[in-house]
């Protein structure tokens, strides 16, 4: 499932040459995802804390739409910028999920099925309009709309689900992080030797690192009373964002050492 991420194609809607705006799916980016998901777990938390919950959201909803407007108009891939993106979705889509159950009462079953919904129904219409959801072609800006709202809706989802297993069927944080951290390893496995279509087990294991770095980052974070080893949704924050900056800085140099 390895992509390069400065492959140039040819785009269908102006006929000249596009550097795709995704990285490839190396172990890198698996890492760094999964990072960024319990980054946006923890942030939201201690956003949800120590901020107007409104403010917090409309706040973190502007910084998204400025960076994502940013990659849009973009040319190429940028770490920092894609990265930066990725955080910011993990930040907003946890508060989108969290707002679903805690101020609507929605169940996390109902909101669990209703974003797993949104996820199907958004990869279809995808793959209807443009033929393929492989992540090297995107090299458009249709293409990339449709990236980031599947991207979107996959943190939401992951979300729901995380806190379906560990509130609503009693698993706990750790015991949901155990449970996601195997169910993410199958479909690279399935891939590897099972022959599963490589975009097919891309989409699983992406869904599935929202609630794999949430659970841990919860488990590490929260207080005892609640299955955790209490160190704090600040800290854990702080030390996760130090981690990402670490990763993309080092992704940031390979990539200019490569191009030069």
């Amino acid at each position: 499932m390895t992509i390069p991420a400065r492959t140039i194609l040819a785009s269908p809607q102006t006929g000249r040459a596009m550097a795709v705006k995704v990285p490839a799916a190396t172990l890198a980016f698996w890492v760094l995802k999964i990072l960024t998901t319990g980054m946006g777990e923890t942030a939201s938390d201690w956003l949800a804390r120590n901020v107007d919950p409104i403010l917090a959201v409309a706040a973190s909803g502007v910084v998204l739409a400025a960076i994502l407007l940013a990659q849009l108009v973009a040319r190429g891939y940028r770490p920092w910028l894609y990265w930066g993106a990725v955080a910011m979705v993990s930040v907003f889509g946890t508060m989108a999920a969290d707002v679903v159950h805690v101020v609507l009462g929605v169940p996390y079953v109902v909101s669990t099925a209703a974003f797993a919904a949104a996820v199907a129904a958004l990869l279809i219409l995808w793959h209807r309009v443009e033929g393929t959801l492989a992540i090297h072609s995107i090299s458009t800006t249709r293409r990339e709309l449709f990236y980031w709202a599947t991207v979107a809706a996959t943190f939401a989802l992951g979300t729901a689900a995380g806190d379906l297993t560990a509130n609503t069927l009693g698993l706990g944080y750790l015991g949901s992080g155990f449970l996601f951290a195997v169910a993410f390893a199958l479909p690279g496995l399935a891939h590897r030797f099972a022959g599963m279509n490589a975009v097919l087990a891309f989409w699983i294991a992406y869904v599935l690192t929202r609630p794999l770095g949430a659970s841990f980052a919860d488990w590490i974070a929260v207080p005892p009373g609640r299955g955790g080893l209490d160190l704090g949704t600040g800290p854990i924050t702080l030390i996760l964002l130090v981690a990402i900056a670490a990763g993309v800085t080092t992704l940031s140099i390979r990539g200019r050492r490569s191009a030069s």
